[in-house]
């Protein structure tokens, strides 16, 4: 079987086929799932800089270890906390048909079996984040959660292995150390990834651009190492949504959808997740492309809510991490961006000055906007 045929197949999550019984109904794929940053004001009680909860094991709260957040870290927990967020609950309430989360926080027979029933219970596709060690980590305990992941049936993996390169570093050469890292990162795991036969998407997360991550996906060669797509990263690397995915698209296991919106601003623009059918991308093209590629894709929704990120593409710093032939970035693509920039007028969403309360409705009514245009247009 092709490299090609695998990928397709991960998104009908064998795993599920093997070992529910006749009684559970499979997963509907064509329904869109629910991703941990969608829920941020939800997880940390509508306190600012919340987005992580979400990743925490059994959906309930608390960051995943070894990932990385494109949310800012959450703030000190409160003197009274209230009832753990629980996400798998959340997306069925809402009318999701999938999630992404962790596993339960002990990896014992009965814990993976209760988990399992609860996503077999609401008819969901499920995606867990194991956490990918730093090289030289336990891959003992790697391998152990690889196993819980087989046993709960995920369709897939995730893996966030970069913060903004634009505001992590100030080198190239401190980037391409990160990026030499991330290459010893999966080449450690992989025999346990081959072993356990389920594919890891690798998101997009503001680290690489699109060539450089579909570059380094065919050096890998493995049908269980692939790309979780996120609609709208590499928008602040310059890059056009419909490019990222063409460069990435053979390796494409699961997705994070989103729409986008841009707005100039005195160092470059603003970027900022806005409900689905209000930014600029071409959802309805996107989506075609990869049904036509696997007509089982999982769709999660990552409709961030929270304040625009600032692309500070005319400053050095913005540039510092770029090389003109270890890791270009076009002045093509900077041009179209800027043009796209310069035509959007219409003001970006704000979390500024809202309450707690405020915070987690204006997070509902992004999500259920979302929820109803992929509806309407996407068939989800």
């Amino acid at each position: 079987m092709t490299r090609r045929q695998m990928l397709a197949l991960a998104g009908s999550a064998p795993a599920w086929m093997a070992s529910t019984s006749s009684a559970v109904a499979a997963p509907d794929f064509t329904r869109m799932g629910g991703a941990p940053t969608a829920f941020g004001a939800r997880a940390s009680g509508g306190r600012a800089g919340g987005g992580r909860g979400g990743r925490g094991g059994a959906g309930r709260g608390g960051p995943a270890p070894d990932s990385v957040s494109d949310a800012p870290p959450p703030p000190p927990p409160q003197a009274t906390p209230g009832p753990r967020f629980d996400i798998i609950e959340h997306c069925h309430n809402i009318g999701l048909g999938g999630v992404q989360t962790n596993l339960p926080p002990s990896l014992d027979a009965d814990s993976l079996k209760a988990f399992r029933a609860r996503i077999e219970a609401y008819n969901f596709h499920l995606v867990l984040d194991p956490g990918i060690p730093q090289p030289g980590g336990d891959l003992a305990a790697f391998e152990a959660k690889v196993k819980a992941i087989k046993e709960v049936g995920a369709a897939a993996m995730h893996a966030a292995m970069t913060d903004r390169r634009y505001e992590q570093f100030d080198s190239y050469a401190a980037w391409k150390q990160m990026w030499d890292r991330n290459q010893k990162q999966i080449e450690a795991v992989l025999p346990i990834l081959e072993k356990y036969k389920i594919p890891m998407g690798i998101e997009n997360h503001k680290g690489w651009r699109s060539p450089e991550q579909a570059a380094w996906m065919k050096r890998v060669s493995s049908e269980y190492v692939g790309v979780c797509l996120d609609f709208g990263n590499n928008v602040s690397l310059c890059e056009d949504p419909m490019d990222t995915l063409n460069n990435l698209l053979p390796y494409i296991v699961f997705c994070h959808i989103k729409d986008m919106a841009v707005l100039e601003y005195e160092d470059g623009f603003l970027l900022s997740e806005v409900p689905m059918g209000t930014g600029f991308l071409d959802l309805k093209g996107m989506v075609q492309i990869l049904r036509k590629k696997n007509p089982n894709m999982i769709f999660d929704l990552e409709m961030i809510t929270r304040d625009p990120l600032k692309i500070p593409v005319y400053t050095t710093k913005y540039w510092a991490t770029f090389d003109d032939v270890g890791s270009p970035l076009p002045g093509r693509d900077l041009a179209k961006m800027l043009d796209r920039v310069r035509k959007s007028k219409k003001p970006l969403p704000s979390m500024a000055g809202l309450t707690p309360e405020q915070r987690m409705k204006a997070e509902d009514d992004n999500n259920n906007q979302c929820i109803a245009y992929a509806r309407q247009n996407l068939a989800m």
